[in-house]
């Protein structure tokens, strides 16, 4: 229940304190007085979007504040879902709103977000506006009263899992079909691509190596005649003795000197020690020169080989052979790829007929039991119509299925019928008076498993009056025995109902209009509803009249 609310420069509203008891509230007032301003402040306590133009002239900013009460373990769950005191079941919701248009929502002293807000509002207050008797055409509320009134919270969770399920499924398949026909039209050219670089026998390094012998073997005149030099040096000819001969004889006489001077010994070692090195390194320039292949022929496959590589790096856009090899290796993966997409597909197409079967099973029990609440819902509503002076309407839930979705497979409607006549969309058929008592007839039997701790009315008697709006009032009452509900009403015989009494006004103080409401003792009660029957005017007859209604 609401307990108390709180409001500061709101519209025409600078200052209003008030407390609220349990049971059926009144609110009344004059036309214009500034009755629809509790219901926007109350909508805000709720998460809904705030304008920085309700703030009051003069003012930098609004505030509103309600102290609720519920013991709901639905509102313990959030909580402690959301990290948020729960505090035994009282809230303290604050909401803020600067002229800037910045908004900020606290509940129990703690910032939360207006998505959080709202879910919490929509647990603790239900407010019935002026224009909501639209919702009975729309087919998402007449399916969430259904579900509400079969308790199929269950089923319906169930339904939408299995729902989004099968939806990620069916984005998966078509992902991968997408895929494999991608992979299909490049197939072929990916194949021969693959082939080309196969035969190609690639090997890491070889470009280097071809680079660095094309080089040699392009100067390889020049190299042979270094190399023959070289040797030359070391070798010598007949007319004089290369390096190596020249050593040998040179330690033989160092060899034959140590034996007349002792430190010879030592140069010669030293000079052998060089001889041996000269030799090795006149043995490898021997190599190299025995290896050196100076042929055209060997120099043109070199040229051959080194074309044909750049031209595939060209082919395949690669840099290096690095990436080239990288581009064989991901060429040969392809094939293997798309076996394992086609094999992905079938295990996902078949996962997805699974959670079509899951999916049409969650439908069926649904409708099941929405059928056989249809029914129980259809009577209890003709029921509570009958009682206020509908006795022969007719009021049925329908159910057409409809393809298998997130909320099941029934498409619902109501259908209305006042005089027993063949029933029709209650948009088509029902007056603005019918509606307001379809709506209340609605309102009074979600409210016996909705768990709702508060529910507001504005002006749901609209449309109505005299014995009619006598017997929408007892509905009303009735409901207030069971909880928290405001009515905010016009109608002197639903006022005489209320347990308390709030009259709202406005005063003028030096050209300044403000909104105020006060709660009403028993002969301000009996003003009021002579008011309500007689207009400015109030008359003896009215203020007796007044009396008799509230003494019922």
């Amino acid at each position: 229940m609401l307990r108390s609310l709180h409001i500061r420069n709101y519209v025409l509203i600078d200052t209003l304190d008030i407390e609220f008891p349990n049971g059926l509230v009144i609110v009344s007032g004059p036309t214009g007085a500034g009755k629809s301003l509790i219901i926007g402040a109350l909508g805000l306590l709720a998460g809904e979007r705030s304008d920085a133009g309700a703030i009051a002239e003069g003012a930098e900013s609004l505030v509103v504040e309600g102290e609720f009460i519920s013991d709901s373990a639905e509102l313990a769950a959030l909580c402690a879902e959301n990290d948020l005191e729960y505090d035994d079941g009282h809230f303290l919701i604050r909401r803020t709103v600067a002229r800037s248009g910045r908004s900020r929502a606290f509940v129990n002293d703690s910032p939360v977000p207006l998505s959080l807000l709202a879910r919490l509002g929509s647990s603790l207050v239900d407010i019935h506006s002026q224009h909501d008797t639209l919702l009975l055409r729309d087919s998402d509320y007449q399916l969430s009263v259904l579900d509400g009134f079969a308790g199929n919270a269950g089923l319906l969770g169930s339904c939408r899992q299995a729902w989004n399920e099968l939806r990620s499924l069916e984005k998966r398949a078509e992902e991968l079909r997408q895929q494999l026909r991608r992979s299909d039209s490049e197939s072929e050219y990916n194949t021969a691509l693959y082939q080309l670089l196969e035969r190609a026998s690639l090997r890491e390094g070889e470009l280097a190596e071809l680079e660095k012998e094309q080089y040699q073997l392009a100067n390889a005149a020049q190299i042979k005649e270094l190399l023959d030099e070289c040797l030359h040096c070391f070798e010598g000819d007949e007319e004089s003795a290369g390096i190596n001969a020249s050593l040998l004889i040179a330690h033989k006489a160092l060899s034959k000197l140590s034996s007349y001077m002792p430190d010879m010994a030592s140069l010669a070692e030293r000079l052998e020690q060089a001889r041996i090195e000269l030799k090795d390194i006149s043995s490898d320039v021997e190599d190299a020169d025995a290896g050196m292949d100076c042929s055209p022929e060997r120099l043109q496959w070199v040229e051959d080989r080194m074309s044909s590589l750049y031209a595939l790096m060209k082919r395949c856009q690669c840099g290096t052979e690095a990436e080239l090899l990288a581009k064989r290796d991901e060429l040969a993966s392809l094939a293997v790829g798309a076996d394992d997409l086609r094999e992905q597909l079938e295990s996902v197409q078949k996962a997805a007929e699974a959670s079509g079967k899951k999916l049409r099973q969650c439908c069926a029990a649904l409708h099941e039991a929405r059928e056989k609440a249809a029914v129980e819902l259809s009577a209890r509503i003709e029921s509570q119509l009958a009682m206020m002076e509908l006795e022969d309407s007719r009021f049925i839930v329908s159910l057409t299925p409809c393809e298998c979705g997130p909320d099941g497979s029934d498409a619902p409607a109501f259908l209305f019928a006042s005089s027993g006549q063949k029933p029709a969309p209650v948009a088509k058929c029902a007056s603005g008076g019918e509606l307001s008592r379809i709506m209340l007839a609605l309102k009074s039997v979600m409210s016996g498993f909705m768990q709702m701790p508060s529910i507001v009315f504005d002006e749901i008697d609209t449309g109505v009056s005299g014995s009619v709006a006598d017997k929408m009032g007892s509905v009303i009452c009735d409901m207030g025995s069971r909880m928290q509900v405001f009515a905010i009403t016009h109608l002197p015989q639903v006022a005489a109902k209320g347990k308390a009494h709030f009259l709202v006004g406005k005063t003028n103080v030096g050209g300044r209009v403000s909104s105020s409401i006060i709660a009403l003792d028993e002969q301000g009660r009996v003003q009021e509803i002579a008011r309500m029957l007689s207009g400015a005017d109030i008359t003896p007859e009215a203020l007796s009249n007044a009396k008799a209604l509230i003494r019922g």
